[in-house]
């Protein structure tokens, strides 16, 4: 073997050498349990005996299972408005932020904290406690006259309310998003738009949302898979149980609680891929709408 043969011998052996942590934790941990859960998903597993293969009937119960559907719809519900709640803020906060002016930076970076922390368990135990009977909120409205002493939480028809304005302060990221998308409108589009004499409404309507559009797609799948997937914040404040009524009882939680709770893995592994199989029908309904209210430069010349 020449020098050449053994120097690209070496620089293969090397390249596999750096890559091979990765490989193998992309193996271990993503590959392998993705693999186990479709096997587990057509069996009735505990997690303390040998699984036993049943088919589709795990599949096939959660027809019938009341609860499932009730945590579904508890989940619909919160991405129905927790998701443009989040992206109405967010991009109301970018377009603010989105001039010049003094301590700028200063205040990017308080508005996008709560998307760092939003997630973590302290948080959630700190809204939990705010919207308790005796909490801030109860307190504060107690200052103006409103003297309400009853659990937000504790409240069927609230409870689920408090997951919502919870995600809606997570808008950090998104603001950061979008606020990227605004920096990358030329100027010369409001110039041309000021000297027809359009209004901030007709601007905002005929400029920055068609020319944000794309932006505005990616927020839309991103914060969409996030609200379909959501359990931190659902098992905190309801008590890993899903109360008051099963109202807090977001789809990811009722999983949890099959798998680990009652150890019918292999019924949470069915949910897994039916969850799975629900937001790629979401992706794929706003991949193809995007056809419609998303704008391309290139399409357009």
């Amino acid at each position: 073997m020449n020098n050449h043969g053994r120097l690209a011998r070496a620089d293969n052996l090397s390249g596999y050498a750096f890559i091979g942590p990765w490989l193998l934790g992309f193996l271990v941990f993503s590959v392998i349990p993705i693999f186990s859960s479709v096997f587990f998903s057509f069996t009735r597993y505990d997690l303390l005996s040998s699984p036993v293969f049943i088919g589709i009937k795990n599949f096939a119960s959660m027809l019938g299972d009341s609860v499932f559907w009730k945590s579904l719809s508890v989940t619909f519900f919160y991405v129905l408005f927790a998701v443009p709640l989040r992206l109405v803020f967010a991009l109301f906060l970018a377009m603010l932020f989105n001039r010049k002016a003094k301590l700028l930076r200063v205040y990017q970076a308080m508005y996008y904290f709560p998307s760092i922390i939003g997630g973590s368990i302290a948080v959630a135990v700190m809204w939990r406690r705010l919207f308790k009977d005796d909490g801030a909120i109860n307190s504060i409205l107690g200052i103006f006259g409103l003297n309400n002493h009853v659990s937000w939480i504790g409240n069927p028809r609230t409870a689920i309310w408090t997951l919502i304005l919870l995600a809606a302060w997570q808008f950090g990221s998104s603001m950061l998003i979008f606020l990227a998308g605004l920096k990358q409108i030329p100027e010369s589009y409001y110039e041309s738009a000021n000297l027809d004499g359009a209004g901030p409404v007709r601007k905002f309507i005929s400029i920055t949302i068609p020319q944000l559009s794309s932006v505005i797609l990616f927020n839309v799948l991103m914060q969409t898979i996030n609200g379909f997937t959501v359990f931190t914040q659902a098992f905190v404040i309801s008590g890993g149980n899903g109360d008051p009524m099963n109202n807090t009882l977001v789809y990811a939680l009722y999983l949890y609680q099959k798998s680990f709770s009652y150890y019918e893995m292999g019924y949470g592994c069915a949910m897994a891929w039916v969850l799975v199989l629900i937001i790629s029908i979401f992706t794929a309904l706003i991949f193809k709408s995007s056809s419609v209210w998303v704008f391309y430069e290139s399409k357009a010349n």
